[in-house]
């Protein structure tokens, strides 16, 4: 992953997107006005749907030409 960034913002707008070739789900979503999408077979897609509408920090980067997160934590 490259080109890593960190924003806060409310994550919005979660949309189930293809699964992996093993079947976990992926997910899209909109946070800090970026559409982000959850890596191929992370826990983030189990827990993604725990910080809806929820004020958040994020770490974003770029993985195969697609925002990708990397890191999500909930902010205080």
């Amino acid at each position: 992953m490259r080109n890593i960034t960190r924003h806060t913002g409310t994550v919005t707008e979660i949309k189930r997107v293809d699964t992996s070739y093993v079947g976990n789900p992926r997910y899209s979503f909109m946070v800090d006005g970026y559409k982000v999408v959850t890596p191929v077979n992370s826990m983030f897609g189990y827990s993604i749907s725990n910080y809806e509408n929820k004020l958040v920090h994020v770490l974003i980067g770029i993985h195969y030409n697609k925002l990708t997160l990397e890191a999500i934590q909930g902010a205080a």
